[in-house]
């Protein structure tokens, strides 16, 4: 009967050149996706694993292999907390790239444990989201001498990459130039007859954007970086703290796309991260001082040239 468990275990493994993958699910159902996407990615599958059977699993696995993550919401804290914080170590010290797949009542417990740019989040939409992001992290994990095709599949990436820089270019212009004027005061105080900025004046653009989508298709005027920075800007001036998840809603777009959107930000410095010390499965997103500095430059500007149009 041993033998006979070796020959299957050993008719498993693929000897292809194809990216090598890790699989993790906490049910049936959850590893037949992954299963399913890294076959269609050409994946070579090195092993599978049911979280809760087996939940150290992850120790074993060799170096630079990528780790694919499909959830359910099956396990418990003690079985998936271990997984994703090696998954972030992992990344961290730049061994491979992961992919996590969660329902959306998990966004908030992934994007705390795993912030690393190398592991994706995906909340689980689609298949052609799951199956992209599976084609990067498993060709990022290979050695860089077959990486020929590291950027291949990620052209969304990059033109989401040159928006950000691009949006974080002019925050940082507006920024500068307002420094001065700023001096020590709050983002939201004026001087003279500067118009002033209040939650009410942030929060009243928010419902004219959602208004357009009573009228219009709302993919015809999807902006999530814009969306989320006056969310985050509206939260500071109320003195509130915003969740991941809650900031994916006010993004108007879908989660897979909004949780893109937030690492970028982070990124590049026009968003912050911050622990919540009370609940280590939530994490809260802020905007950084010079975002919200220019933020605030934008609104007085807009405001002097038309006291309507924001």
């Amino acid at each position: 009967m041993a033998d006979e468990m070796a020959h299957d275990a050993l008719d498993m493994v693929d000897y292809r050149e194809s990216p090598a993958v890790y699989l993790f699910g906490d049910s049936a159902p959850a590893l037949e996706r992954i299963r399913r996407t890294a076959q269609t990615a050409d994946c070579r599958i090195l092993a599978e694993t049911m979280i809760q059977s087996d939940p150290g699993a992850f120790r074993a696995c060799a170096a630079s292999a990528a780790a694919l993550i499909e959830l359910d919401g099956e396990a418990e804290d003690a079985q998936l907390l271990p997984l994703l914080d090696w998954v972030q170590s992992q990344a961290e010290a730049g061994i491979r790239a992961s992919v996590v797949s969660a329902p959306a009542a998990f966004i908030d417990l992934v994007a705390a444990r795993t912030p690393h740019a190398d592991v994706a989040h995906l909340c689980t939409d689609n298949d052609g989201s799951r199956l992209a992001a599976v084609a990067r992290a498993s060709r990022r994990a290979q050695p860089r001498l077959h990486d020929i095709g590291r950027e291949d599949g990620s052209i969304v990436l990059k033109q989401l990459s040159q928006d950000v820089g691009r949006i974080a270019a002019i925050l940082a212009s507006l920024s500068n130039e307002t420094a001065a004027f700023a001096g020590g005061r709050t983002a939201a105080e004026g001087k003279g007859d500067e118009p002033r900025v209040d939650a009410g004046l942030v929060r009243s653009i928010i419902r004219a954007r959602r208004l357009r989508d009573q009228f219009f298709r709302a993919d015809l005027f999807a902006d999530p970086a814009w969306d989320m920075l006056l969310d985050l800007m509206a939260a500071r001036l109320e003195q509130n703290r915003v969740a991941v998840s809650s900031l994916c809603i006010a993004a108007a777009v879908p989660a897979t796309t909004a949780l893109r959107w937030i690492k970028a930000l982070t990124d590049r410095g026009l968003l912050v991260r911050q622990a919540d010390p009370q609940d280590g499965r939530r994490v809260y997103i802020e905007l950084s001082d010079d975002a919200a500095r220019a933020l605030t430059a934008y609104l007085r500007a807009a405001q002097r040239v038309s006291p309507t149009a924001v």
